[in-house]
This record gives structure tokens, C-alpha cells and sequence, in this order.
């Protein structure tokens, strides 16, 4: 038997987010310049969904990511390297007919001209999962299950999953939907823009940049992409050096989860985690309760960016998403829970690869503390989140 209703049911949830999506091995150049003049490259790893995994992880939460990989040593590796940031692994599943999807990418920013990516992930194992094939009972376990949009590109049959994951239903943890619209994937598919716009209809929390809803929609400015997108508690529209701007309502038009079904699936968490307003713990219930179809008036808040002394773009809209989710989990409010973003994006701004260590805690609560002033301030450099404390902090309580 397959689907949700499948799975066994679960005890209280010891997962706070659940990731799915493919992780490929990556290779970094040893130095600038076109694909065909590096000589040599460095072994990474690099994925949407298990980047957001592994940054929620270093942050101190229970992250598990769920994938499948070859049976071969490339699938070892990300395996091995991604449980070592914490995160939990084991319903990553392998494939011992397809392999594990690896790429190469210059040292320039995704944005510019010159940047070059040979994906080498047709036929992956990761684009080989299906809704009959997935650990449903795992998938189901967090207060959170984020997924992307780079995963519904990869095949049919993972366009068939993430329409599964985000359809209405009992049980049905808080989704997160990252657009992540890679036009390079959907080629040959005329319908990219509009799945991607019925997914994230269809979640919770979402995030979206402004290039790439104008790219994929054809729609221009945070209010335009909110007006297309009334349905999700909370709309992230990522702004680029201009900041973010958040939308939140209070109330959800429609109902999506376990409550509005009244049952909790088999297999579900019981501990859910609202998008919309801080969670505390007295107040954990996703708020999708109505059956009201009228869009709610959003509070809207616009959050500036910070400066960064940019090493390489990569990886940026994954930590911000872990920012997000992280400060979410915490039931901080919504300027804080962009900043903790911003902060986050900040760390992998400054170093190579896609992933690293973030500030601690408390360092990150200090600076998000910061006044609007000295928040503006801030310019973070490479190895700043090993520094103990910023000028701008002066200020803080």
C-alpha cells in the first residue's frame, strides 16, 4: 500500500523539519575562469533541501533530510557529509540501478553571465522518486516538511510527489515551499510556470524572489507576486540587496492539514508549528481550521538586507530559508524570523561552498536585536561569524 495513509502511526515528534529533495555531489574549481580552463576542482556537496537540513541542523534543531541516492561511493559521501552536520539520514533511500546526480559549476555568481553549471543528474536516483516509493511515515514526522521547486523539475514522477506532499490532508505537517525556478530543468516542458505557481499555492509558508517570479510568471513587484499568491499564511518575497518583504496572515483561506480534516493521519507529527504567528507552547496548532475562502488582510514587513562582502552567491536562498524556518520554530516574530534569514544567507555569502558554519545563537539574537540604524550598519566580511562581537552591538540591551 502507498501514499500517507500508509505509514504506521507515530509517537510525539523528535523532528522539528523534514527536508525532501535531491543532494548532488558538487565540484568547486580550485580558481576562476570558464569550465574549460580550471584544472582541477573540490569535492562538495550541494542540494536545495538538504543545504536548508544541514544549516537548520548546525542552528541546533532536529532537521532529517529525505532523499535517494545511488548505490555507488558518490551516494556514500553525501550520506556520510550530510549526517555529519546532524542531520538526520535514515530514510534516505539508495538506488542501486541509477546514480548519484554530481555537477560542476565555475566560481562566479549564478547571476552573471559567465556563471557555468554541467549538471550531470539525468536519470538520478533522486529523479526516480515517486509517491510509491517514499517514506511516507518519515516524511510526516516534523512540525515542518519543506520541499522545493528544483524537485517537481526533475521527473514526472517526482512532479507526481510534491502535487502528493502538498495536497490537502489529514495529517499534513506545516509545508514550506521553496519556488527554487531553475528554468534549465523544465526545458522542453512548457508548463514549469504554472506547476510551480500551483505548488506554492498549495503550501503554507513560501519563499519566492522577485527575478524569479518576474522569469517564471511574469509578474513584477512584492504586491503583484503577493496578489498571485493569496493563499499561503506567509509569502516570502527575497528582494536580492533590497531585503525581503514578508507578507502574514492570521488566518489560512482553506483547509489543508490534519485539523481541517478533524483526524490526524497515521504517521503524522501531532506537534505542528504555525506560519503565520509565533508558536509558543501553548500555542502549537497549524491555523488551518476554516473553511472561510476570503483572503485576510496580511501584515506586510519589509526587512533590509545586509551589506556582505560577497565570496560566491551559491547557497544564499537555502540559508535564508533555514534562518527563516529556524526563527519560525522559535515562534520569533516575523522581522526577526528575516533577519535570523538575512544573517544566515550572510554566512554562506562569505565563505566558497554552500554550506557552513552559522553564528552562534546567541550571537545571531544579538544582532537581530539591533535597532533599525545599527542594523544598517552591519557589514559583514568573511570570518565574521568566528568574531565575538560587532561594533554595532554597542547598542544592544
Amino acid at each position: 500500500m502507498s501514499g500517507p495513509a500508509a505509514g504506521t502511526a507515530a509517537a510525539a515528534t523528535t523532528t522539528d523539519v523534514v527536508c525532501l529533495g535531491e543532494s548532488m555531489v558538487t565540484f568547486l574549481p580550485s580558481q576562476p575562469g570558464r569550465l574549460a580552463d580550471v584544472p582541477s576542482f573540490g569535492r562538495g556537496i550541494g542540494g536545495a533541501e538538504s543545504n536548508v537540513a544541514c544549516a537548520l541542523a548546525a542552528a541546533g534543531h532536529r532537521a532529517a533530510w529525505v532523499g535517494r541516492v545511488g548505490a555507488d561511493g558518490f551516494g556514500d559521501h553525501l550520506v556520510e557529509t550530510i549526517a555529519s552536520y546532524g542531520v538526520d539520514t535514515s530514510a534516505v533511500r539508495r538506488d542501486p540501478a541509477r546514480p548519484t546526480g554530481v555537477y560542476f559549476r565555475t566560481a562566479t555568481d549564478r547571476g552573471t553571465d559567465t556563471h557555468e553549471v554541467a549538471y550531470y543528474r539525468a536519470g538520478s536516483a533522486a529523479s526516480a522518486m515517486s509517491p510509491e516509493n517514499v517514506p511516507y511515515e518519515a516524511l510526516f514526522a516534523g512540525r515542518v516538511l519543506h520541499l522545493s521547486g528544483i524537485t517537481a523539475a526533475l521527473s514526472p514522477d517526482c512532479l507526481a510527489l510534491l502535487r502528493e506532499l502538498t495536497a490537502p490532508r489529514p495529517g499534513r505537517p506545516l509545508v514550506s515551499f521553496d519556488v527554487n525556478h531553475r528554468p534549465h530543468l523544465w526545458r522542453g516542458c512548457a508548463e514549469d510556470a504554472s506547476v510551480l505557481l500551483e505548488l506554492a499555492r498549495r503550501a503554507d509558508l513560501v519563499f519566492v524572489g522577485e527575478d524569479e517570479a518576474e522569469e517564471a510568471w511574469g509578474i513584477v513587484g512584492a504586491e503583484a507576486i503577493r496578489a498571485a499568491l493569496p493563499e499561503p499564511s506567509v509569502l516570502v518575497v527575497k528582494r536580492g540587496s533590497a531585503g525581503a518583504t514578508v507578507f502574514a496572515s492570521e488566518l489560512r483561506p482553506g483547509p489543508r492539514g490534519a485539523e481541517a480534516a478533524g483526524t490526524a493521519a497515521p504517521g503524522a507529527s501531532t506537534d505542528t508549528v504555525s506560519a503565520a504567528t509565533p508558536a509558543t507552547s501553548a500555542d502549537t496548532t497549524c491555523p488551518a481550521t476554516s473553511t472561510d475562502t476570503a483572503t485576510p488582510a496580511d501584515t506586510v514587513t519589509p526587512v533590509p538586507a545586509l551589506r556582505v562582502d560577497v565570496v560566491a552567491a551559491v547557497g544564499a536562498g537555502d540559508a535564508f530559508a533555514a534562518g527563516f524556518l529556524s526563527a519560525t520554530l522559535r515562534g520569533l516574530p516575523v522581522r526577526d524570523r528575516a533577519r535570523h534569514g538575512h544573517l544566515m544567507a550572510a554566512a554562506v555569502l562569505t565563505v566558497p561552498g554552500d554550506l557552513t558554519d552559522p553564528p552562534s545563537r546567541d550571537r545571531a539574537d544579538r544582532l537581530v536585536a539591533l535597532d533599525d540604524e545599527a542594523w544598517g550598519r552591519l557589514r559583514l566580511a568573511p570570518g565574521w561569524t568566528a568574531a565575538d562581537r560587532a561594533p554595532e552591538e554597542v547598542r544592544t540591551p
